[in-house]
Formats: C-alpha cells, structure tokens, sequence
C-alpha cells in the first residue's frame, strides 16, 4: 500500500496528475486512481510529449492504454523545447514542461508530482554544489502556489525502493527512459556515481539529506517572516520604490534577503549574485545626485534621490512622435502605455500628444501664470526615466494641457471635475517574465 499524506486544505479544486509513464509517476497515478476518495475529487492525468526521445511516441501510446485501463482522463500535450537556450537540455524542457502543464490546471486546481525522497536527496547534493543559501537548500516544496492552483509533492518522504515495491506488488508496467543512465548530465551523475558510494557507507543518506531540506525550509519560512516586516520598514506608498535611508539601517545581509523579497512580491527576475554586489556598492552606498541603475532580464532598478525604483524596461517616447487623439477611445503609445479619458462626455476639441521637447510651459490650478513644465517635474519629483516617456496633450490652440496624468493645467483640471472624469495614463511596468 502507498501511504499519501492528506490534502493540504487549501487545494479545493480538481486533480491533475503530472504523469510522464515512468515507475514514480506511474505508482503515484495507480495509487490515487484505486482510491475513492481521490477520484472524487475529480482525477485526471496530463502527459508531456517533449519530441527529445526516438522512443516518444511509444511512450505517449503507452500512457493512453495504462490512462485507458485505469478509467483516468489523460490529455496529451506536445511541447518544443530550446536547445539553443543556454540553460541545456534539461532546464529547458523542464521549463517547456511546466509551462504546459499550467495550461491545463483549473483554477484552485492542484497538479500532482511524483518527486518522492531519492530526488528530494539529489536536489540538496546539487544545490548544496552551487554553494546555495537556505532557500536553495530547502530543495523542492511539498506544497507550493502554481499559476492559479497549487502543485503538491506528496512522496517526498517515500524512498524510491518503496515505489518500486509497489509497483511490483500491482503489476505495473512502466517506461524505462533510456537518458536517465546518462551520467553526463549531473543528476545522473549524482543517482548513479555519487549516490550508491554514500549509501554503502550512511545507509539512511538520503533520509538524511531530505532530512536536511527540511529543515532548511524552516529556517528559510521563519527568515521570510522577518525580511517581510524588513520590507514593510522600508517600502514606501510607490510598492516599486523603497527608501534607501532605512535600506541602510539594515544590516547588510538582511538588505540582500529584503531585495529580493521585494522583487518577488512584484513578480520581477530574481537578482543575479552579481546584482546583489552592485546595488549595494553603486546604488546604495554610492553617490545618490546621478541615476544609477543596475540592468538585468528586462529589468532596471534605479537610485534616484532617496528612493531606490525598480520596473520593467521601457522605451522612450521618440522625440518626434505625435498624434491626434479621439478621446472617445484608448490612445496607444509607441511605448506601449495608454491614454484613456474616462468620462461620459467627450472633450470636444481636438487632442494632439506628443513627446517632451524642451521649453514647455503649464499652468497648474491655483497658479495665477505659466511655469516651465521642466522646474514643475523637478518640483514634483518627476524621476527622469519617467520624463523620457511623458505623453503632452495640446488643445488645438497650443496650450499644453496634462503631462501624461501627473500634472493636469488649469483648463483641464476644471474640466474633469465638473465632468466627473478622469485622465489615466496606465504604464504597463510590471507584467512577469
């Protein structure tokens, strides 16, 4: 009998079973398959086609019949995987992977994996070898948040051996993929090279191993407790910017541990290692009267002032770029940013946007004359990359109305209230990689 822990109670939605035809998979799938209670919660099965084998298409024809004999709904995705990427083989096709497998979870839906003990020990060795911290070492989660659902690991504690056991004890057949002997790739390496050595001499390695995971994983929640009370210390009413006085009040490595906190609650690329020295050294403790940036896959934190900025890479606008505006509809900028006048009624005289030129000049409300647009972004603290994409809205007469929705002239200021409207210019800056 295969022992599952229960389900984590926040996993209300329906089963999805990762089921690739191999032993682990297919003792999991058997297991929760010949169990009321699990069918009832809705079981089905997803099998990946990666197209890297000869053998592919026998292994998808496999897990239909086995789908078939077991009265589980299997669907069947193929997917094309990089091998140019530069991540290997390996990377990619996990990635390809779990990419499709999101596709097919329904909301609240929890998708299932056969990782058991032996891969839970391998992946500590291996991120033990790359010299990770805490998080690193807590290897895989049991239970973790995936797309709108959840992905459970309920054989983390079951060796290996004892899904062959059962498997034996069913009858089950099971498919052998010949690229799991090749001990160039380093998992191979460790299972078959590494492994059985530790074995003959600590019998209970893997136990111990996983053991270790574990308990990384507590360290690394009680460490998260604190970086997310660090975080709120130091963020400020902008979620992309927090202040660098109280970043500095940090200690050093708790401002690491805050930073990255940071750039995943906004769903940004993780700070490379390198990135962690240059913030620290350019941004922060650095010279604060230039603009200071750090690049990285797509994204640009940024010092400016006492604030550190982070967003996802954006164009300026071209400075020759203009264009009439119905305001009855969505304005696209060439940067991708929106205009949109949100009224029930329409401005009725024509709109021109254009890109910054120099020598602008806006009345704001309460002002009895014109400043120059240039001193007003200063004054309001306009940062700089934000001014290389500020959209100008002209009356047909050449007065300057707004820039962008961050300063409205007189005119128009007026307008929107008595029409009880509302100029938005939506920047979309932090959509996930």
């Amino acid at each position: 009998m295969l022992t599952l822990p229960p389900l984590p109670d926040a996993g209300a939605g329906p089963l999805l079973v990762a089921y690739s035809g191999g032993l682990d998979s297919s003792a999991l799938l058997h297991a929760l398959a010949h169990d009321p209670r699990w069918r009832a919660r809705g079981l089905s099965a997803v099998h990946v086609h990666h197209g890297l084998q000869m053998a592919a298409d026998e292994w998808t024809a496999h897990c239909q019949r086995q789908c078939g004999d077991w009265d589980v709904p299997l669907q069947v995705l193929q997917v094309q995987v990089a091998r140019d990427s530069g991540m290997g083989v390996e990377a990619a096709a996990r990635q390809a992977r779990y990419a499709a497998l999101a596709t097919q979870l329904p909301t609240d839906g929890v998708l299932i994996t056969a990782h058991h003990q032996d891969d839970q020990a391998e992946t500590f060795l291996l991120r033990a070898l790359r010299a990770s911290g805490s998080e690193g070492l807590a290897a895989m989660s049991p239970w973790r948040r995936f797309q709108g659902g959840w992905h459970w690991r309920p054989l983390l504690a079951t060796p290996r051996p004892e899904l062959l056991a059962y498997a034996r004890a069913h009858g089950l057949q099971w498919i052998e993929d010949a690229s799991n002997a090749d001990t160039d790739l380093d998992r191979n390496f460790l299972r078959h090279r590494v492994m059985p050595l530790l074995r003959e001499r600590w019998p209970q390695a893997d136990t111990a191993f996983a053991r270790s995971a574990a308990l990384s994983a507590e360290s690394t929640r009680l460490l998260a407790q604190e970086d997310a009370l660090a975080l709120a210390l130091v963020g400020t009413l902008d979620p992309q910017a927090l202040s660098v006085p109280a970043l500095l009040d940090l200690p050093r490595e708790r401002r690491a541990r805050v930073l990255r906190a940071w750039l995943a609650s906004l769903d940004l690329p993780a700070l490379p290692a390198q990135g962690v020295r240059h913030v620290e050294a350019d941004l922060l403790i650095g010279a604060s009267d230039g603009e200071a940036e750090f690049r990285w896959q797509g994204t640009v934190l940024r010092r400016w002032r006492d604030l550190l900025h982070v967003e996802r890479e954006a164009a300026a606008l071209p400075g020759d770029w203009q264009v009439s505006w119905d305001s009855h509809e969505i304005a696209t900028l060439p940067t991708g940013d929106e205009l949109a006048l949100v009224s029930t009624e329409p401005w009725r005289h024509p709109i021109r946007i254009t890109a910054r030129q120099g020598g602008e000049r806006l009345r704001l409300p309460g002002r009895g004359h014109t400043h120059a647009l240039k001193k007003l972004l200063q004054e309001f603290a306009i940062p700089p990359w934000e001014r290389r994409r500020l959209p100008l809205l002209w009356d047909a007469d050449g007065e300057l109305l707004a820039a962008g929705d961050l300063l409205l002239s007189a005119r128009l200021d007026n307008w929107l209230r008595e029409h009880a409207a509302e100029l938005r210019w939506r920047r979309p800056r932090q959509e996930s990689v």
